[in-house]
């Protein structure tokens, strides 16, 4: 007859339980459902057989990690080899979660169950689990879940502050915004001052240098030579900048009172502030690519490469679709439409945008979205797992769609994907070499700084060498080590 105990993770600690009259409990599923919420009913299913407490948050953060990741931490690894019984054969330990079940079966060689009356009498558990142990209360309990709730979810999102994706998202949402809004303000600046000048449209047509002119010239009666030097210096043309002075002496416009001057001008100072802005936003943008997907910036520019990871929620959401998904990706609708009158499906979403799908010819540009959505699929998985960020690898992917290009133009043939990825890692190997290289000497040079100042400071017997000298010497040897290995490998060639 097989025995059955339950496991039961709290953020307290580990307990183990074990079910008396296993076979009868399985047999009346719907009476262990009634007694869930019975503390003196559930008494007589469920004893007590060990429980473990963690003995600090950060354990108890540890090893909830672990468990969420379907790894079993040494801590429970231990616990239950102590609690289980000793016939093992005929037990079977009731867990909640498959994952970690397996790894439970793996290491301690024990049948995990968590199927039919196990989620009930887990359910229970969790709900008397207060009473169920001694020197417990509901309020400690809650406390204990609450601290390791808040520690767990704030884990969870704290990645490397350079390589965050949600800035990317933010910035680009920004972008599109920012240019949607100084389009429609620069057309109302345009149609407001061109009550008082309307020829000054079609002098300077582009709607942020209009907008500064506006600024400048104010009242186009007072507009005199003088002012042409600043003229030129915005439009950066001085046959405009005189155009501009003689059309204002001559202008059909209406006279314009101070007060409305007044606000224009303000108005044209908002919009150039906001230009301004966005041109300062796309720096910023450029940077927060090349520091989070370099390689999928450099092979289809910052702003497509932020759209795909806007679009697909992160990054790392982009490097699991596939490449026919990248494709098509911001064409859903299109898709779905394509799928309900059995019409064409869509070539490309995002990548239209792209300069490679501009330059294509007409009918090379399915073929060359499905060749760039293929490169933009790898150049993800590489920015997204890589420990190192380079651009080695998006250079060599670009060049490969511009060879590709060249192939439906010319025929000329281009290289194959194996010996372009080859060279790619070469070249990043010895990046990484180089850079390792140079990490040692810089803390050579920290630690000589240190060892003077605690001289100085009297500290000259050496007991004020700190943790910061055994990492340098220790990382000394890194470099050399690996450069031994490269040797013996290349006298293996």
């Amino acid at each position: 007859m097989s025995k059955l105990c339950v496991l039961f993770e709290h953020a307290a600690g580990y307990a183990l339980f074990s079910v008396k009259e296993f076979e009868e409990v399985g047999i009346l599923l719907p009476q262990v459902e009634e007694s869930v919420t019975d503390l003196g009913r559930f008494h007589g299913v469920v004893k007590l057989v060990g429980f473990l407490p963690f003995k600090t948050a950060l354990a108890a953060l540890e090893n909830v990690n672990s468990i969420s990741e379907g790894v079993v931490p040494n801590d429970l690894k231990l616990f239950l080899d102590s609690s289980l019984p000793g016939k093992r054969k005929k037990l079977i330990l009731g867990v909640a979660d498959p994952k970690l079940g397996a790894s439970i079966a793996e290491a301690l060689d024990v049948k995990c169950d968590h199927t039919g009356v196990v989620p009930e009498l887990i359910r229970g558990i969790r709900y008397h689990f207060h009473n169920l142990v001694k020197g417990f209360t509901a309020k400690s309990s809650g406390v204990a879940q609450l601290g390791l709730g808040h520690s767990y979810s704030r884990a969870k999102v704290k990645f490397n502050v350079h390589r965050v994706d949600n800035m990317i998202i933010q910035s680009i949402a920004l972008l599109d915004q920012l240019d949607k809004d100084v389009n429609t303000f620069s057309m109302r600046i345009r149609e407001w001052y061109s009550y008082h000048f309307p020829e000054l449209v079609k002098i300077v047509p582009e709607n942020y240098l209009f907008a500064k002119v506006a600024q400048l010239i104010k009242n186009r009666k007072e507009l005199t030579e003088e002012k042409l030097e600043a003229l030129e210096e915005i439009v950066m043309d001085s046959a405009k900048a005189q155009a501009i002075i003689d059309a204002s002496k001559s202008s059909m416009g209406m006279d314009i009172s101070p007060v409305d001057l007044l606000n224009i001008e303000m108005f044209a100072g908002r919009v150039i502030a906001l230009a301004d802005y966005r041109k300062q936003l796309a720096e910023y943008l450029r940077c927060k690519m090349a520091g989070v997907a370099p390689n999928l910036a450099t092979l289809i520019g910052d702003q497509v490469g932020a759209r795909l990871i806007a679009h697909a929620g992160s990054l790392t959401n982009l490097a699991k679709y596939p490449a026919s998904t990248v494709q098509i990706l911001g064409a859903e609708k299109a898709l779905f439409r394509a799928l309900k009158t059995k019409g064409n499906t869509p070539k490309y979403g995002l990548l239209f945008h792209s300069t490679f799908i501009g330059r294509a010819g007409a009918k090379n540009k399915g073929r060359i979205s499905r060749y760039l959505a293929n490169k933009c699929s790898i150049a993800s998985r590489i920015d997204c797992f890589t420990d190192t960020p380079s651009s080695i690898f998006g250079e060599k992917l670009r060049q490969q769609v511009e060879d590709r290009l060249k192939f439906y133009e010319t025929g000329d043939v281009p290289k194959k994907n194996i010996d372009v990825m080859k060279e790619a890692l070469e070249e990043a190997a010895q990046v990484v070499v180089a850079a390792e290289e140079e990490s040692p000497k810089k803390k050579k040079k920290k630690d000589k700084k240190r060892k003077s100042e605690n001289i100085e400071n009297g500290n000259s017997n050496g007991a004020a060498v700190d943790n910061g000298t055994v990492e340098a010497e220790v990382d000394d040897d890194v470099p050399k080590k690996k450069k031994k290995r490269k040797s013996k490998s290349q006298n293996d060639e």
